[in-house]
C-alpha cells in the first residue's frame, strides 16, 4: 500500500479552514495510506483550535511555526499581499515538509493549499495518472473583474502561451495562442505544462533527487513554486497538469459566500466532525 503525506503551511480564516478540513477528510483513499502533516501559522486562536480538533486524529502530525521575525499576511477582497520575506518563510516550511517525507519513507507528497475545496475523486486521480509532479487545476480570478486562470502555466513567471526564442508575435496571435491554451485546459485531460503549484502530487523520487522550493538566487521570478519548478525540469522531471476534478478556489470571502449559496451549507459540521 502507497504511503501519501497531505502536507502545508497553515495560516488561514476559520471558515475557510474549516472548509478545506472537510474537503480533505472526504477524499477517496482506498488503497492508500493517507497521513497529515500541517505547520500551524494560524494568529486566529479559533483556526488554531480547529486545526487543533483536526489533529487528534492518529495519522495527524501539526507542528507550530515561530519566527522571531514573523510578519503580518494580508489580503482582501481585491488580492493577497506577499513579501519576499513571507515567500521565504513559506520556502522554509514546505522545505521542512520535503525533510519529513524523507525521513518517515512516504511514496508521495501531496501539497493542498489550505484555500482549497477538492473533489473527493482528486487524489485517487492524481495518482492513477503516475506521473513524477502532477497538480489538479483550479481557476482564480486574480483581480476581481479579471478573467478566470489557471494555477498552471508555460513559461517563465507566469506566460499563457508558447513562444519560440526570437519569435516575434503580434497581440492578435498571442491572444490566439492564449485562449487555445486555457480552452485545452478546460477539457478533461492530463497536459504537460512549464509551472505549476499549490495542489500538486509528486512522487518521492523527485524529492531524493534535491529538488525543493529554497529560493534560486539568480532568478528574480517571485513565487517558492516557480523555483521548485525550475529545479524539477532542470533534474529532468516533467510537470503535468490534470484536469479531470477542478478544485474549488476561496481565494476571497467573497467566494466563501458562492459557496455556501450553492447548498454546500451541510459541510458546516460540528467541530467534532473534523476530528473523527
Amino acid at each position: 500500500m502507497k504511503k501519501v503525506l497531505i502536507g502545508t503551511p497553515v495560516r488561514q480564516d476559520p471558515i475557510i479552514l474549516k472548509l478545506y478540513l472537510l474537503s480533505l477528510k472526504q477524499l477517496e483513499k482506498e488503497g492508500v495510506k493517507v497521513d497529515y502533516f500541517f505547520v500551524d501559522d494560524n494568529n486566529d486562536e479559533l483556526s488554531k483550535k480547529i486545526l487543533e480538533i483536526f489533529g487528534r486524529r492518529q495519522d495527524t502530525t501539526i507542528e507550530s511555526y515561530h519566527d522571531m521575525q514573523d510578519e503580518s499576511y494580508f489580503k482582501d477582497e481585491r488580492t493577497h499581499y506577499w513579501t519576499g520575506s513571507l515567500i521565504q518563510k513559506v520556502a522554509r516550511i514546505k522545505n521542512h515538509i520535503i525533510d519529513h517525507v524523507l525521513k518517515e519513507n512516504y511514496d508521495y507528497l501531496f501539497f493542498v493549499d489550505s484555500d482549497l475545496l477538492l473533489h473527493p475523486s482528486t487524489l485517487q486521480q492524481l495518482m492513477k495518472a503516475d506521473k513524477d509532479i502532477v497538480s489538479e487545476i483550479f481557476w482564480t480570478r486574480w483581480t476581481p473583474n479579471g478573467m478566470e486562470l489557471p494555477q498552471v502555466w508555460v513559461k517563465d513567471n507566469y506566460t499563457l502561451f508558447d513562444q519560440d526564442f526570437g519569435e516575434h508575435l503580434t497581440d492578435e496571435e498571442i491572444n490566439k495562442r492564449l485562449m487555445e491554451f486555457l480552452n485545452k485546459l478546460r477539457k478533461p485531460g492530463i497536459y504537460e505544462v512549464g509551472g505549476l503549484g499549490a495542489l500538486t502530487l509528486i512522487k518521492r523520487s523527485v524529492l531524493e533527487a534535491g529538488v525543493h522550493f529554497g529560493e534560486i538566487k539568480n532568478v528574480s521570478f517571485p513565487g517558492e513554486d516557480r523555483h521548485f519548478c525550475i529545479r524539477a525540469v532542470v533534474n529532468g522531471f516533467k510537470l503535468f497538469v490534470d484536469t479531470h476534478y477542478p478544485a474549488t478556489h476561496l481565494y476571497r470571502q467573497s467566494n466563501v459566500e458562492e459557496i455556501l449559496s450553492k447548498r454546500l451549507a451541510d459541510m458546516l459540521l460540528p467541530l467534532n466532525e473534523i476530528e473523527s
